[in-house]
């Protein structure tokens, strides 16, 4: 016997509803050059809905793909509005791939139509004779000069559009938006979302034990809108009628940040570690304060303790987070449970946190696949399923990352205690293997970064005869310059076993990053000169 409830559709579609009759008051604003950019949610949605006319003007049907090549700003906004909810798929372009994968992304989610920021137009312009499947070059722009032969302008091409469009009605688990990862390993796979899925991700994010997004909130999100959707954040502001701030293409200016969050009185701010690394020295060396910021989500890779001790020292609270592109990205949320002893949170607030509401985690040993126990000490992979979790890439790439009994295995090495807190050790790919020892990279790496001279600092490890690998730190120097190499590994004896201390320290200007900000190790080892006298 069924329930007598409604069997209403789980889509994005919500929204738009709730933006125009319930938001009305509430503002996305965007950072620009000329100054600030306002507009209210239901003059979005009338945009969105003349965006909509426009793409099914150039031949966007239902399942049809559009690209998107955008900073952080309302446009893209109206993106993420119209295209899912006109029953097409939106795909969000990194433009900080390399451009062989950029070319292969478009191709392989048969894009029809790129809409683009202007000041990106370099990226795409690179591969432009090799995505003979767009139709159609669509440019964003303040003066409506498109500057690409051939292009629209975005504002010429929605003008003329009525802003009732008549949105269809959608399946919940119709396709809403693709995201690829970010190809650390071969070609990057699509991740296909639904809109039951990110509705639903939308919802969790509300959850006062995850983010806990409201209507009170007035969001920043750092963290890239090509970087799976950044985070969600864009809907869950949608879904709550939170005030969202965009920094446009300053994502990573320390002063932009601090004032736009002031000025705006932002109270939560999203974004992977380096960005915060980066805001952490503009406060200490300006003395200015965020006094209206409730957290800071931190995520997209582990978060040093240094991190978050300094952050603490001026006012700011980090919420460590896990995810990934294939989690769409909520997986767990460092919140201190209510049994922890007041003085003793650290070590909660240092992990990734417990898994979200509706998302189910595990274990598997890392040779037999069999579950490993949650005590906190064993360590194995962490797998995880759940109505936002992906169950296969797109066109069925990468297989083998997920189980015969429905479970996504995330790549990620972790121990879980017996209260579920998950603590990351290393990425498989990343984990030195010396002498038959596994040796954390990760751990080492925040260790290192604890050391008061140092800014960042990354571990990989390099071919040994006979250790198989050992571990090489690769250091930026702080403020302060360069402490010795022997003045690092003294700070690191009395913290780790003798076999984790690196063979080398090797001072450099910059740890290479990835397109969203990762610390790029497989640009490490490419690039690595062996070890010495091996």
């Amino acid at each position: 016997m069924n329930g007598l409830v409604g069997d209403y559709p789980l889509t994005l579609q919500h929204l738009l509803w709730r933006g125009e009759r319930l938001h009305t008051h509430k503002e996305i604003i965007t950072r620009r050059e000329q100054g600030i950019h306002r507009i209210t949610y239901p003059a979005m949605i009338q945009r969105a809905a003349r965006l909509a006319g426009a793409l099914r003007r150039l031949g966007i049907g239902p399942e049809g793909r559009v690209g998107s090549l955008a900073w952080n700003n309302w446009r893209h906004m109206e993106l993420y509005y119209a295209v899912p909810c006109m029953g097409s798929v939106l795909h969000t372009l990194n433009a900080r791939l390399h451009p062989d994968q950029l070319a292969y992304v478009i191709e392989d989610a048969q894009d029809q139509v790129i809409v683009v920021d202007r000041s990106m137009l370099p990226a795409l312009e690179r591969i432009r004779d090799r995505i003979p499947g767009v139709r159609q070059i669509v440019v964003m722009s303040d003066d409506r000069q498109p500057g690409l032969e051939g292009a629209l302008d975005y504002e010429d091409l929605i003008e003329g559009e009525s802003s009732e469009f008549a949105w269809p009605n959608l399946d919940e688990r119709q396709a809403c938006t693709i995201c690829y990862t970010s190809g650390t390993t071969g070609n990057p796979k699509g991740v296909l979302y639904s809109h039951r899925s990110q509705l639903l991700h939308a919802m969790a994010a509300l959850a006062a034990d995850l983010v806990s997004v409201s209507e009170q909130d007035v969001i920043l999100p750092v963290v890239p809108m090509y970087h799976v959707n950044a985070w969600g954040l864009p809907y869950a502001a949608g879904l709550s009628g939170a005030n969202l701030v965009f920094p446009d293409r300053f994502l990573a200016d320390g002063q932009v940040l601090c004032e736009l969050t002031n000025d705006e009185r932002v109270t939560i701010l999203a974004g992977v570690p380096t960005i915060w690394m980066g805001l952490l020295q503009y406060l200490r060396q300006s003395g200015k304060r965020l006094p209206t910021v409730r957290f800071v989500l931190c995520g997209g890779s582990a978060a040093p303790p240094v991190l978050i001790e300094g952050m603490d020292q001026v006012g700011l609270t980090i919420l460590h987070a896990w995810g990934m592109t294939e989690t769409s990205p909520l997986g767990s949320v460092a919140r201190v449970g209510s049994w922890i002893p007041e003085g003793t949170t650290m070590a909660a607030r240092l992990s990734q946190g417990r898994a979200g509401a509706l998302v189910e985690v595990r274990l598997a040993d890392l040779s037999s696949d069999s579950e490993v126990p949650w005590d906190g000490e064993s360590i194995g992979e962490l797998q995880c399923r759940g109505p936002w979790v992906a169950s296969a890439y797109y066109k069925h790439a990468g297989p083998d990352r997920f189980t015969d009994d429905g479970w996504l295995r995330t790549g990620d090495v972790a121990s879980i205690d017996p209260d579920g807190y998950i603590r990351l050790v290393d990425r498989t790919k990343d984990v030195i293997k010396s002498g038959g020892e596994g040796i954390s990279s990760v751990e080492l790496e925040g260790l290192i970064m604890a050391h008061p001279k140092v800014r960042e600092a990354a571990v990989i490890g390099l071919p040994h005869p006979k250790w198989s690998e050992r571990p090489v730190a690769y250091v930026v120097a702080g403020d302060d310059g360069p402490p010795s190499a022997e003045e690092l590994r003294e700070f690191l004896e009395a913290k780790v076993p003798r076999y984790w201390l690196p063979d080398e320290i090797r001072f450099i200007d910059e740890v290479p990053k990835t397109s969203v900000g990762k610390f790029d190790k497989r640009a490490l080892r490419e690039d690595a000169v062996p070890l010495t006298g091996v």
